[in-house]
């Protein structure tokens, strides 16, 4: 693959090649020197890419866009993951091989922007792009990767023949998917990312940084969702988000530390060994070590104390007449935009311009509030403006953003200020009725529009909440977990992550990320072919034994000895290892497989009472005793027997793809919204008659009446209760003891059920193989136990 080929832009794509003027390179082509996703924001600029290049050259370059989508994901503060995967999900129909592919592509991104934020900076940064990008798929050949670093460097405007973007081709798409679809299957979680880091490496903080993930627990408020909660407030706060998708303003800014410099200044006497001057080699032996020995040695690369950044950043509003309304919504919004964006580390001060200069605090909601009352009976603000830059603030070191109505610019008195100040007015943004925000950056006195960001206010603003419910103790921390049922009279939702699917004596079993060993079956034998039609012949699973100690790397097999026990076979390629647990007895043995001819690339498999180690089309085979503790023998693998029956079952397991369905498992704010509906972390459950079905969609209207939460119990005033699974269930308690108990699945989209422990309706993926349950409509279902559920709670009110 040639430089141009590896760096190619395309038309519709999800990232860009673009130019930010005032970052100047070091190599002297300041063109495409940034590289963004369109409406989205800023992915990195392109020293910093080529650095990480260098890094991974050794090992292979992965192909340019994943690349660029895992360096996204690490951004460390606030991320627009919701606009990469817009234009993700645009390749599904077009181009995609396989439309899971993208789906396991915006999983791996979501584990990885999870990660702590200490892993995602400096050298720890380094050590995850290695260890996820060592062995990856469609990566270049670490020559032809050389070859590509030392072309960029003595011909670095060749970038701009590839940021002349090409029709977008299916080859493209799917070389940055497929890599990115494969790295999930071998990282499936955040933890197994980790876990591989900490082969590839020694990072003393690895383990700390699990433990801080996993016990780490938000208690605060986000201050936008208080924003948004708070009436007087909805409207600033709910625009707040949009305009943090698709602002473009630098957030943060290098400190001097930072800045390279070039040249002469660009040499230490201290560094590493591979920085050192090849000058320096060429000095006799003797010379050589003295100069190493007395830190004379010149090294690349400088080393620089970290310095202080003094950067400050100064806030105009303007609270003319003018600037009333719907202008000054939108002032205030990108106001708070600007301060509160996640990477926005400097210093920040607000004033409102009017008569006078009046400082503003805008950290909290009363202080919103009350600012957003204040109005200054003037025109326009020039005379305020002058007196800001004439008597005010004179330091050389800041950033002044000026925030006005777009018609006031028409005001000569204004303008004729803003003129005279462009050298120290580094940005300003214009508002309008119509939900407008223009954006123009000052630079070397002159002014150019960067952005324009169109606000759907009407959709922004269609539900405000109509009073907001205060709850002293919606949380508490108190009292046990509510106990759960290992398993329920219907099925759990299968997982979309498995470690690992296996066939044994026709039933099909799932290895889960939770460490279950869960079962399910296929059917085509269902009541309503109508709606069934979508899920086919895939089923729910029921769990049959959890907690099991297992770590979701290498190759797995499935059988049962003779007490009917499961034996857990695992084979560990890098660490050439083969092992054994009993999942009902927890007894584990192991042999190292160093000195047998075993490659990485063997696979492992059941047959015939038996283990088996094997390479395709190769008569020999390894095999391991399934009774007893582990050995291995080699046989002969008469007309391939082995391999045969391994494809079969693969076969097989191929109906189990796409069979998993996203658990809904992080329960928050449930309640009874104003519709009469129940809802679930936001999720408003609804009917779907038409298909004898209920479903989950995005609630739309404010909580009418809200459930307190204590662990995973959640009790309305009434005292009905609703018990969270986060398997994948959801237990009704009412305090009508006529209303039986009864259990709806918890998934974030598809055709749900709704049961007692006699009756059930619904989706049939959730009926067992076996089961007594009386079939009913959803209807009859839905109106004889959620909807008295719902009244009970509705008529004893809040």
């Amino acid at each position: 693959m040639d430089i141009i080929a590896y760096f190619q832009s395309y038309i519709n794509y999800f990232w860009e090649w673009t130019t930010d003027e005032d970052v100047p390179d070091d190599t002297r082509y300041n063109e495409n020197n940034l590289i963004s996703i369109p409406n989205v924001g800023a992915i990195a600029y392109r020293p910093y890419v080529m650095e990480i290049l260098k890094e991974l050259k050794e090992q292979g370059l992965p192909p340019f866009g994943s690349l660029l989508l895992v360096l996204y994901a690490l951004h460390d503060g606030y991320l627009n993951l919701d606009g990469v995967f817009y234009y993700l999900n645009r390749q599904k129909d077009n181009f995609a091989e396989n439309e899971s592919d993208v789906d396991l592509v915006i999983k791996f991104l979501e584990n990885l922007s999870s990660i702590g934020s200490s892993l995602k900076r400096g050298q720890n940064k380094i050590i995850l792009l290695q260890t996820i990008f060592k062995d990856s798929h469609n990566r270049v050949s670490s020559v032809n990767s050389g070859l590509i670093l030392k072309i960029f460097e003595t011909k670095p405007h060749i970038i701009g023949e590839a940021a002349v973007k090409k029709p977008l081709t299916s080859i493209a798409v799917n070389r940055d998917i497929k890599t990115l679809a494969l790295l999930q299957n071998k990282f499936p979680t955040r933890k197994s990312i980790i876990n591989a880091m900490k082969g590839f490496t020694d990072i003393s903080e690895l383990e700390d940084e699990v433990v801080e993930e996993e016990t780490t627990v938000e208690t605060d408020k986000d201050f936008i969702q208080e924003l948004i909660e708070e009436p007087k407030t909805f409207q600033v706060g709910s625009l707040i988000k949009r305009i943090w998708s698709g602002l473009k303003i630098p957030m943060r800014h290098l400190s001097p530390g930072e800045q390279p410099i070039g040249g002469i200044s660009d040499m230490t006497n201290k560094g590493e060994l591979h920085r050192m001057l090849l000058s320096e080699f060429a000095n006799e032996d003797d010379i050589f070590m003295n100069r190493v020995a007395n830190n004379e040695a010149l090294f690349i690369q400088r080393e620089i104390p970290p310095e202080e950044n003094i950067f400050e950043r100064i806030i105009l509003i303007d609270t003319s007449l003018k600037n009333w309304g719907t202008p000054k919504v939108l002032g205030f919004a990108s106001a708070i935009a600007v301060i509160k964006h996640p990477k926005a580390l400097s210093e920040c001060k607000v004033f409102a311009l009017g008569q006078n200069i009046i400082p503003m605090s805008l950290d909290n909601v009363d202080e919103v509030v009350e600012n957003l009352n204040h109005v200054s009976p003037v025109l326009e603000v020039s005379g305020a403006l002058e007196k800001f830059f004439n008597k005010e603030h004179k330091e050389k070191d800041l950033e002044v953003f000026f925030i006005t109505n777009q018609e006031n610019l028409s005001h000569q008195n204004l303008q004729k200020i803003i003129h005279e100040n462009r050298d120290r007015l580094k940005f300003l943004v214009t508002t309008s009725a119509n939900g407008e925000l223009n954006f123009y950056k000052y630079h070397k006195g002159t002014r150019k529009h960067i952005q324009k960001i169109m606000l759907p206010l009407q959709e922004l603003w269609a539900n405000p909440p109509e009073r907001r419910q205060r709850r002293e103790s919606k949380f508490s921390g108190n009292g046990k977990k509510a106990n759960v049922p290992f398993n329920y009279p219907i099925l759990f939702p299968a997982p979309i992550n498995k470690i690992a699917t296996f066939l044994y004596e026709g039933e099909f079993f799932i290895l889960s990320n939770k460490k279950q060993l869960l079962r399910t079956y296929l059917s085509d034998n269902y009541y309503n072919r109508n709606y069934y039609d979508t899920y086919k012949t895939h089923h729910g699973c029921e769990i049959l034994i959890d907690d099991i100690s297992v770590k979701p790397k290498g190759q797995f097999a499935l059988a049962k000895n003779k007490q009917g026990d499961f034996i857990l076979c695992q084979y560990q390629p890098d660490k050439k290892l083969i092992s054994k647990l009993n999942l009902n007895t927890k007894e584990y043995s192991e042999l190292n497989l160093t000195g047998y001819n075993i490659k990485d690339w063997f696979e492992v498999a059941y047959f015939n009472k038996n283990f088996y180690l094997f390479e395709q089309r190769i008569d020999d085979v390894y095999k391991i005793n399934l009774e007893g503790n582990i050995s291995i023998e080699l046989i002969k693998n008469d007309l391939y027997e082995v391999e045969k029956n391994d494809r079969k079952v693969k076969t097989e397991l191929d109906k189990l793809k796409n069979s998993g369905i996203k658990i809904l498992n992080n329960f928050h704010n449930i309640g009874i919204n104003t519709e009469k509906k129940l809802v679930i972390s936001n999720n408003e459950l609804n009917k779907l008659y038409n298909e004898d079905s209920i479903t989950f969609y995005r609630n739309n209207y404010p909580l009418e009446i809200c459930a307190e939460q204590n662990k995973n119990k959640f009790t309305f005033s009434d005292g009905s209760e609703i018990i969270t699974d986060n398997r994948g269930m959801l237990t009704f308690k009412s305090s009508n003891k006529n209303i039986p108990e009864f259990y709806i699945p918890s998934t974030e989209y598809g055709n749900l059920a709704l049961a007692t422990n006699t009756e059930f309706g619904g989706s049939e993926y959730y009926l067992p193989q076996n089961t007594l349950l009386k079939v009913r409509t959803m209807k009859e279902m839905y109106v004889e136990y959620m909807e008295r559920f719902i009244d009970q709670i509705w008529e004893y009110g809040t």
